[in-house]
């Protein structure tokens, strides 16, 4: 494959929209019309065009829930900015049970995982890549060996994949949930058990105004607290008593926030919700009442396979006891006596985040910005700035100067939070606010989304083999040129405006271009320069600044 390199010019010409693009550890890629499985020939290309328009001609997305239990697609249309969920596709993968205590995912798992993502690429053949978004949850937060099944797990489903962190989760299964409720304006407790985490939400009109992810789910608790599926009062107590240690930290907050209602999403809620009601042992909902009635029963039968119940579907028998040892222990320590179930979840929850960022409401946008209001940005100095880096992108790559390019907006977030550290310590401020970006909750971001920018925030000063990591085709290195000169150019937090100079690529390097005498009006500017030369110099690349003197052009 031809590498991409730091090659800076300006280019133009036609460019051949590709029919799929797929990002695989910062590259894009070009994936053929029909892909088959991990076995795909994925051949390497430039920029994207970004249309975001297209959208509302398709007007079907899908969402794809890489799960601990199980691998969910859901297709919706899209009919005056709502959402109309049409076929699904489930698949058990239980990827949880095959996570070792040491945090490797097994081959099997992997396998049962990528085989699932094979039938779901089937039904998602003719979707553009701007209209697909997948997430992946606890399982593959916690996997050591995450990136490498990723990547066969992006080929076998042929679009990207974002690893989300817990209260990202939980603020999507929010938004799914807030669009089914019948009165979304009254303060609901919603509750998700997924099959390696736990999320926590109370909400309030479509906002979430308390989010929390908890380290227990139906899978990991099936296995570890009833082997083969059998079940005691000792068992239960002991899987209830471990799940109430982990809401312990959260539970007063929650108390104290209140709620109206209580509403669970997901496997677990809808299964419990089916066998309390199809088995008598409830009227209506999830009650206190009935989970006792439940468990009664299955302490008498001694074993869950023992237990001839209507409602409970095969593929949730595995895992419905640590379901049910969990929802128990939520009903006991925030006092619930009812609750309801939804059909909106995380699948949902998706769709309209993926709706909100073709209709221009990303919700990243709003989170850099109370970043910058948090951390008391000079923003002044953080606009100009980003300003700056964004009319060079635009030089070099013209596909990129749209304001709704991927790869420009994550360029334009990196120069509004390249300085969010300096409230932490002036010393090494870059490496706070890499930190910061890498290790907060931003909502809206997935981890590979804060990892890229925080890697992008670590670059824009200092030594270049920090983020030497960064694959050598890789687009990003064209943002660290762009962000890095942009701050050199406004060291001094005078509002100059865009700098009167030019880029274009030179080898494997490139060349900045200045208009005479500049830089000789600018003796900091041009030290700076200096030292930025040594900088890609060091990494094999080569920089050139080109100031013609005054005194040489009159000449």
């Amino acid at each position: 494959m031809e590498q991409f390199g730091l090659r800076i010019m300006a280019r133009s010409g036609p460019s051949r929209p590709p029919t799929r693009a797929l990002m695989v550890h910062g590259r894009q890629y070009f994936l053929p019309q029909r892909i088959r499985g991990a076995d795909a020939r994925i051949r390497r290309l430039g920029p994207v065009p970004f249309t975001p328009e297209t959208l509302k001609m398709r007007n079907f997305i899908a969402a794809v829930d890489l799960g601990s239990n199980s691998f969910r697609l859901q297709v919706g249309r899209i009919v005056n900015d709502q959402i109309y969920p049409l076929d699904g596709l489930k698949e058990s993968v239980r990827l949880a049970a095959g996570l070792s205590p040491e945090k490797i995912l097994d081959l099997d798992a992997q396998e049962r995982g990528v085989s699932a993502l094979q039938r779901f690429h089937e039904r998602l053949h003719d979707f553009d890549i701007d209209a697909v978004r997948a997430v992946a949850t606890n399982t593959l937060r916690v996997a050591k060996n995450a990136p490498d099944f990723l990547i066969r797990a992006e080929a076998a489903l042929g679009f990207p994949i974002e690893v989300i962190a817990g209260r990202e989760e939980a603020r999507l299964i929010y938004v799914g949930v807030a669009h089914t409720l019948p009165d979304p304006h009254k303060q609901q407790l919603v509750v998700d058990i997924g099959g390696g985490s736990t999320e926590f939400i109370i909400g309030k009109s479509f906002e979430p105004l308390l989010l929390e992810s908890r380290y227990m789910g139906c899978v990991g608790y099936s296995l570890r607290f009833f082997p083969d599926g059998r079940v005691d009062k000792r068992s239960m107590k002991e899987a209830e008593l471990a799940a109430r240690r982990e809401m312990q930290t959260i539970v007063g907050a929650y108390r104290e926030a209140g709620w109206e209602e209580a509403v669970g999403s997901s496997g677990s809620a809808k299964a419990l919700t089916d066998i309390l009601e199809q088995n008598g042992f409830s009227r209506s909902g999830i009650t206190r009442e009935g989970l006792e009635r439940f468990k009664a029963a299955l302490f008498r039968a001694g074993r869950v396979d023992a237990l001839e119940l209507v409602g409970l579907k095969g593929d949730r028998l595995p895992v419905i006891l640590g379901g049910l040892a969990i929802m128990s222990a939520i009903f006991k320590e925030f006092g619930i006596e009812r609750m309801t179930f939804s059909e909106g979840a995380l699948r949902l929850g998706v769709l309209y985040d993926l709706l909100g960022r073709y209709h221009h409401h990303d919700l990243r946008d709003a989170t850099v910005s109370a970043f910058v209001r948090r951390y008391n940005v000079d923003l002044r100095q953080a606009q100009q700035v980003a300003d700056t880096a964004c009319h060079l992108l635009a030089q070099l790559e013209p596909a990129m100067a749209e304001p709704e390019h991927p790869d420009r907006r994550f360029l334009r977030w990196a120069a509004l939070l390249h300085e969010i550290g300096i409230s932490v310590a002036h010393s090494s401020y870059h490496k706070h606010s890499a930190y910061v970006v890498a290790n907060a909750d931003m909502p809206g971001f997935s981890r590979k989304d804060q990892g890229r920018l925080s890697r992008l925030v670590l670059s824009h000063r200092g030594k270049l083999e920090r983020v030497a990591s960064i694959d050598q085709g890789s687009v990003d290195w064209l943002l660290v040129a762009c962000l890095r000169l942009a701050v050199v150019i406004h060291r001094a937090r005078d509002l100059r405006g865009t700098p009167p100079i030019t880029m274009q690529r030179e080898g494997r390097g490139f060349s900045v271009n200045t208009p005479p005498g500049w830089l000789q009006k600018l003796p900091l500017t041009a030290a700076a320069l200096q030292e930025e030369q040594r900088q890609w110099l060091a990494l094999g690349r080569g920089l050139y600044v080109r100031s013609p003197s005054v005194r040489n052009v009159a000449a």
